[in-house]
């Protein structure tokens, strides 16, 4: 009786930076560790997930990484809930693993370094933390 191959982590993800009218974006891969700023999707609704089906179709991620948002305290507020439900959204409507990181002062820290698009820069610090906080 043989074995089942052994599950490899996921290759290619994209990274979201929940916001109620932009969502920012940027893709990475786990070889790499690293993580680049693709673009902000300036969309609400039905045309925010269509603008999001085209990017996976074009990078065919493994998986996807949505950032959470919470208080410094880390109790959770308002977006915290609306960002886990985007999750979820993703999850359901694409049929992929998404994974939750903490995402607090992540679009501080992307304006601070000087990005020119804090959201998806805000989504390339969120999914360079995953990298660090999942690997072995």
């Amino acid at each position: 009786m043989s074995r089942p191959a052994p599950r490899l982590p996921p290759d290619t993800l994209l990274a979201f930076d929940f916001g109620l009218r932009r969502v920012g974006v940027a893709t990475g891969t786990r070889l790499l560790g690293q993580a680049r700023p693709l673009k902000t999707v300036a969309a609400e609704g039905e045309a925010r997930f269509a603008a999001i089906a085209a990017l996976l179709a074009e990078w065919q991620p493994d998986a996807l990484v949505v950032g959470v948002p919470f208080h410094p305290d880390g109790a959770p507020h308002d977006n915290t809930h609306r960002a886990r439900r985007f999750a979820r959204q993703l999850h359901g409507r694409f049929h992929l693993p998404v994974h939750e990181v903490d995402e607090r002062y992540t679009t501080t820290e992307a304006l601070a370094a000087g990005a020119r698009d804090a959201d998806a820069a805000a989504a390339a610090i969120i999914l360079e933390q995953y990298f660090r906080e999942s690997s072995p």
